[in-house]
């Protein structure tokens, strides 16, 4: 029989060493990203624009010729958010139409697209409806077909994506009542059991939990005689005794996804069900997520190029002083700012997810980036819509329909964006793990000297080894291409980009200078200075959008695809995007980051708590902040809701 699980306690430090050992090590193919941080402008990575084959191609575009159509008859975004719920048959339908399977292998019934296209199919089924767009992705972006595609045995393979490709749903289960980004506190424990291994504990916000057939189920493998143990991760079938869904959450955005509490009470799971070998859970979870981000932000692409549709629309027709809205420069500004940004998110989409289907290049901070960058930009570009619609875009869809106006939804994207700033890692945690991948040279070859657990024999070979690396590394900074005024010259057309590709090769220098710099001054500090390292990686995230913008104008331009017009977005994007970055380098060492601290501090200990009065408090009930997820029976009734 299993034992209780019990709660690990871990230190701050071990809580890194968790993280650290779960994340790739090695760097085995080029990354323009990380070349970028280091000061190296790789243009031959990502130049020429790298396109899909002629069959993949035709395969994806007969696909979304058939979902385009469902969507258009089938799908009724009014009533799944009304309703908080996608209808039946919809899923079915979608199921008869092969949208659980775009990524799985047609040799196990799927359709076999690549990242591209199975993320144009996402864009367009979510511009009908979020909810259906999220279904589709923890489906296959982050549940069971994923993990299994890079990790899964050949007979895992043909038992469980046949499956997932025509009639299962799958999630995937990681985080906990009390554990979200800090999975070295994850309680929910798979005890050896012969051929089993017995499961208890709680998962929290189990994106298709409600609905799912199949799930991915991350769960801490005591160490004893004959097992590892550790994170692992583990196929379960919903159906198993001891499994209930307790509750369905409701949100403030995507009304219509099935997300739920999943208890576990003594699950017995085969052990033929682990997905790799024990204590490779984690780095299961994050090699699934490189790929399975760029999902989301195929979602902020469909969402920015509705947003230009309705603005353009609108500021068209809404008169304001004797001329439509749009002539007049304070809206004319957001609207440029919706049609270049739009333009630079799918950029930045497309490129990072061809060069997925590619694999000839580790895309690890690209996917990263491209999520990171989507969710924040499409949550200001919807703001920017709901700002030109006025009390209109205040205004629900419903209450305009009533009145006898067009139903514009705008409220109801800003609503379903939001939770993009969270989902998959929280800008704040996206922030620190590009930054330690950005910074991960300059630990590999000097990290040993900034370890205080490192003998100084260790610290004095690291010392000669960070000499070496620096004395050929730091000289290359000074000077480059992007000081060189023709340089880049084949972007050069009616529209001058190719200026615009010389300031990030300049600025990429900058970047690793100013990197070096506090690495230097902060040395093994440096990992606390949060507010630094997220604006070292805001600037690589323009400085990627503006290459990835600039590479797709001269693609389009070379196909004879509105290449004019393209270059004509690409430039203001980037001259948008050059002011943004201006800031970002001078908040690097012009801020309020330290009195920041001193105001917490104030805040935490009381301090300011007169500050507090004369309001009254609606939350204050009495419930806990967190609730008990105490392993045991579950004394809730099972809203679990399989499709068929």
């Amino acid at each position: 029989m299993s034992a209780a699980p019990t709660k690990p306690t871990v230190s701050e430090r071990e809580a890194r060493q968790v993280a650290e050992a779960a994340r790739q090590q090695e760097w085995r193919k080029p990354s323009f990203a990380k070349e970028l941080f280091l000061g190296r402008f790789r243009l031959d990575l990502i130049h020429p624009h790298p396109m899909p084959t002629d069959e993949a191609a035709q395969r994806g575009e007969e696909f979304l010729a058939k979902l385009r159509d469902f969507v258009e008859t089938k799908v009724d975004g009014a009533l799944i958010e009304r309703e908080s719920r996608i209808p039946d048959d919809v899923i079915n339908g979608l199921k008869e139409l092969g949208a659980f399977g775009m990524k799985i292998d047609t040799k196990y019934g799927g359709l076999g697209l690549g990242q591209v296209y199975y993320n144009k199919a996402l864009a367009l089924a979510g511009s009908a409806s979020p909810a259906i767009g999220v279904l589709l992705s923890a489906h296959q972006s982050i549940g069971v077909p994923q993990p299994l595609k890079l990790f899964g045995t050949p007979e895992q393979k043909e038992r469980f994506l046949p499956r997932c490709a025509r009639t299962d749903i799958s999630a995937f289960l990681l985080t906990e009542p009390d554990v979200g980004s800090d999975p070295a506190r994850l309680a929910t424990s798979a005890v050896p059991d012969g051929d089993d291994y017995i499961l208890d504990g709680v998962k929290l916000w189990t994106t298709n939990g409600v609905v799912a057939d199949l799930l991915v189920v991350m769960a801490r493998v005591p160490k004893s005689e004959g097992h590892k143990g550790g994170i692992t991760a583990f196929v379960v079938e919903t159906n198993s005794p001891g499994i209930t869904v307790e509750n369905r959450n409701a949100f403030m955005g995507l009304r219509g996804i099935e997300n739920g509490v999943t208890r576990f009470h003594q699950v017995r799971v085969p052990a033929a069900n682990r997905i790799g070998p024990e204590g490779a859970g984690l780095k299961i979870a994050l090699t699934t997520l490189n790929t399975g981000r760029l999902s989301l932000p195929a979602s902020c692409v469909a969402a920015g190029k509705w947003c230009l549709k309705i603005a353009r629309e609108w500021s068209a027709a809404r008169e304001q002083w004797g001329k439509p809205i749009a002539h007049h420069e304070a809206v004319g500004s957001k609207i440029s700012f919706i049609a270049a940004t739009t333009f630079a998110l799918e950029a930045v989409t497309d490129l990072a997810s061809q060069m997925a289907d590619e694999d000839r290049n580790d895309i690890r901070i690209e996917g990263a980036l491209a999520k990171l960058y989507a969710s924040e930009m499409a949550w200001l570009i919807a703001d920017e819509l709901v700002q030109i619609r006025g009390g209109r875009g205040f205004e629900t869809a419903e209450s305009l329909r009533a009145r006898g106006e067009r139903a514009v939804p705008a409220e109801q994207v800003l609503r379903d964006l939001r939770i993009n700033r969270i989902f998959e890692g929280s800008t704040e945690i996206m922030h620190l793990l590009i930054a330690r991948e950005a910074v991960d040279a300059h630990l590999s070859v000097a990290g040993d000297l900034i370890d205080p657990e490192k003998s100084l024999q260790d610290k004095a070979k690291a010392g000669a080894n960070a000499g070496v690396f620096y004395a050929k590394w730091l000289p290359k900074l000074v000077a480059g291409q992007g000081q060189l005024p023709y340089t880049f010259g084949e972007f050069k057309r009616e529209v001058d980009l190719s200026a615009h590709l010389r300031y990030v090769e300049r600025t990429s220098r900058k970047l690793a200078r100013s990197t070096f710099y506090g690495m230097s001054r902060w040395q093994g500090r440096m990992e606390t200075k949060q507010g630094f390292l997220g604006r070292i990686v805001d600037i690589g995230a323009e400085l990627f959008a503006m290459s990835a913008a600039c590479v797709r104008a001269e693609h389009l331009r070379s196909r004879g695809e509105h290449g004019r017009e393209a270059y004509q977005l690409a430039d203001a994007f980037c001259r948008q995007s050059r002011l943004r970055i201006e800031e970002l380098f001078g908040r690097l060492w012009s801020n309020t980051d330290d009195l920041d601290r001193k105001v917490v501090k104030g805040v935490m200990s009381g301090t300011y708590e007169w500050l507090e009065q004369g309001i009254v408090d609606p939350s204050d009930d009495g419930a806990p902040w967190i609730a008990d997820a105490t392993p045991g029976p579950s004394a809730r009734e099972n809203v679990h809701r399989p499709i068929r």
